[in-house]
């Protein structure tokens, strides 16, 4: 039983995957003439399906919305009872179906084409209502679906998924969309904090633990106990001078059975890993990973302490 499982898993693969491969060789001026039209368009990209082409039209548009092209879904079937309203004369409509010769969207063409907007037909039958009626082709023929049976819609919707990749990424370059423009569109996600999130967003909900270089061993630790960083820096006129952890205090510990007259500058390490203010997040998560510590110094630009940043602070944004 658990070869047969594995064994149709794999031939599902196989088959999704070399159609995939074959769709390379669809890709011809229509597709190019689409994306140029697209990235001209002064309206949306409206796209629409039934079926499971649906389901994959609503992906392809929250694909382009998130990677700089307006788009919109509208349900074929609800098009034909009022939701053609939402389609302006500046749209560009894309509409998917495999068949290409579904009643709806039988129905749907026509008006489209009355309204004058752009037709692009997405289908897998060149001879189709839609590919016929369409003024440009986008290819997504197929041999075969993954499905046994040959019925449920499995390598032409991971088809037309790919094609719709491929137009989002066309459009994605040649608009010259950049890591700041996703961070613009995914602010509340993981993957935007990791472009926009900076060192000065997180420093300031710390506490700034800091003692001056002349400070007592007992100064010392209320500081970094008080701090709950771990660490506290020690601080002459405001510059960085080191940075003293609770592992260094035990440390000291060990070493001394005398502590009077230990001073911060006696326990300190000097020339303490910092970051500047301004530096992103994600470049503090790397230096805390090189070398292999837990919290890091901030400074400004004439190494003016300014706080501290925690592996936990990282953690909590979502940046591991």
């Amino acid at each position: 039983m658990h070869s047969e499982i594995k064994k149709a898993a794999q031939r599902s693969l196989k088959i999704e995957g070399n159609a995939i491969l074959a769709l390379s060789e669809q890709i011809n001026n229509d597709f190019i003439f689409a994306v140029e039209k697209i990235l001209t368009c002064s309206g949306r990209l409206v796209i629409t399906g039934i079926g499971k082409s649906a389901i994959i039209a609503t992906k392809i548009v929250a694909t382009l919305n998130s990677t700089g092209t307006p788009a919109m879904f509208m349900h074929a079937a609800d098009a034909v009872h009022g939701d053609l309203g939402m389609i302006q004369k500046v749209d560009v409509v894309l509409c998917i179906s495999q068949s290409g010769n579904t009643p709806e969207i039988k129905l749907l063409l026509p008006m489209l084409r009355d309204a004058g907007n752009l037709l692009i037909g997405m289908t897998g039958d060149p001879a189709s209502y839609l590919a016929t009626n369409s003024d440009l082709v986008l290819l997504s023929t197929i041999q075969e679906e993954a499905c046994p049976l040959k019925l449920a819609p499995t390598t032409s919707t991971a088809v037309q998924l790919a094609l719709g990749d491929a137009l989002a990424i066309c459009l994605l370059e040649q608009r010259g969309f950049t890591e700041k423009d996703f961070a613009r569109y995914h602010p509340g996600g993981a993957l935007g904090k990791r472009l926009y999130l900076r060192v000065d967003d997180l420093v300031r909900n710390n506490q700034q633990p800091q003692v001056a270089p002349t400070a007592d061993l007992k100064q010392v630790i209320v500081s970094i106990t008080s701090g709950r960083l771990g660490v506290t820096a020690v601080v002459e006129a405001g510059k960085l001078l080191g940075i003293v952890t609770d592992g260094d205090v035990r440390r000291m510990l060990d070493k001394h059975s005398d502590l009077a007259g230990l001073t911060a500058a006696d326990v300190m390490s000097p020339q303490p890993r910092s970051i500047k203010m301004g530096a992103y997040a994600v470049d503090a998560l790397q230096l805390i990973r090189s070398f292999n510590i837990t919290q890091l110094l901030v400074v400004d630009e004439q190494d003016y302490y300014k706080g501290v940043i925690h592996i936990h602070d990282l953690l909590k944004e979502g940046i591991i």
